[in-house]
């Protein structure tokens, strides 16, 4: 569904991004994340179809970026950072604009309209002035107007910004609803637990070149080792009974820590492992309240990667 093969741009004697080569494919989100300056919303643009690559290729729904930018800007819904909205207009108005130019009929722009609004919470906005909506309310219908066509490629700048808790779930919940449509998104955004609940695969953009790229467990597994594993015992380590605990479990892996009735170590396989951990603990007596794995996060991967380059 999108393809970039050594997508460049450069400005003048600065390269904005360098050789990019990846596939999204349909049904699948793709969160593109990166410190500022690093390439991700010039790579939006180039797949929009807006900016012209200096040196590589894209195609999108099976068009070239290049050579048919028109087929391109018909196939995708772009939602920018900063959405350009006219203030003056009300927002029915707004939408039926866009959806003409977009060559959707006036029922079939309408009754899109209006069941996009209905879903983001904002049935009652038709008739109101966008300059009296909120910064998340301004974000949603700019994101509606994205998704006023039906497009098949959705490249979403992010779409959550400015939007209170529910307004933002709102949002999340629709762009996984539309990977179900069998479409390919791509997600660029700050916002990383919001990219590891939605995305399929993450990629990490520096200096505008990839520096990791796979599913958030494939990422964690890669840059940061084994999963680490927290033992919560029913008594107190301290506790006469509870002599040699920490022995017994360094004595089939690694202890990496432990404290007043835990202890935490590493394993590659936990499958194996974990099992045969509790069944020596229960031979020697010791009371097991939980035995489950540390949450390792995607903002972990993320520092890691950033911070090495």
């Amino acid at each position: 569904m999108i393809e970039l093969m050594g997508l460049t741009k450069c400005f003048d004697d600065f390269t904005a991004v360098d050789g990019l080569t990846l596939s999204v494919q349909p049904g699948e989100i793709l969160a593109l994340l990166g410190p500022n300056g690093a390439g991700k919303t010039t790579t939006v643009r180039m797949l929009a179809a807006i900016l012209r690559p200096t040196a590589g290729e894209a195609r999108v729904a099976g068009y070239s970026v290049t050579e048919q930018a028109r087929e391109v800007r018909r196939r995708v819904g772009v939602l920018t950072e900063h959405p350009g909205l006219y203030l003056r207009m009300r927002g029915g108005q707004y939408l039926d604009y866009f959806g003409r130019l977009m060559g959707l009929n006036a029922e079939e722009r309408e009754r899109r309209a209006r069941e996009l609004l209905a879903r983001f919470g904002m049935a009652d906005a038709w008739d109101r002035r966008m300059g009296t909506y909120s910064k998340g309310m301004r974000q949603k219908i700019a994101l509606v107007r994205a998704m006023l066509h039906d497009p098949s490629v959705l490249l979403l700048d992010e779409p959550t910004s400015a939007m209170d808790p529910h307004s933002a779930k709102l949002v999340r919940d629709a762009v996984v609803g539309l990977r179900h449509h069998r479409r390919a998104i791509v997600l660029c955004t700050h916002n990383l637990p919001e990219a590891e609940v939605i995305a399929d695969r993450i990629a990490i953009i520096r200096h505008g070149c990839i520096i990791a790229l796979g599913k958030p467990d494939e990422l964690k597994s890669r840059l940061l080792g084994a999963p680490l594993m927290e033992l919560r015992l029913a008594r107190p380590i301290g506790d006469p009974r509870q002599n040699g605990v920490v022995k017994l479990v360094s004595d089939l892996v690694k202890v990496e820590a432990h404290g007043e009735g835990w202890v935490r170590y590493f394993t590659p396989n936990p499958q194996e492992v974990n099992p045969r951990l509790l069944g020596l603990l229960a031979t020697h007596g010791v009371g097991v309240v939980t035995l489950s794995e540390v949450g390792r996060s995607l903002e972990d991967v993320y520092l890691r990667v950033v911070e090495e380059v």
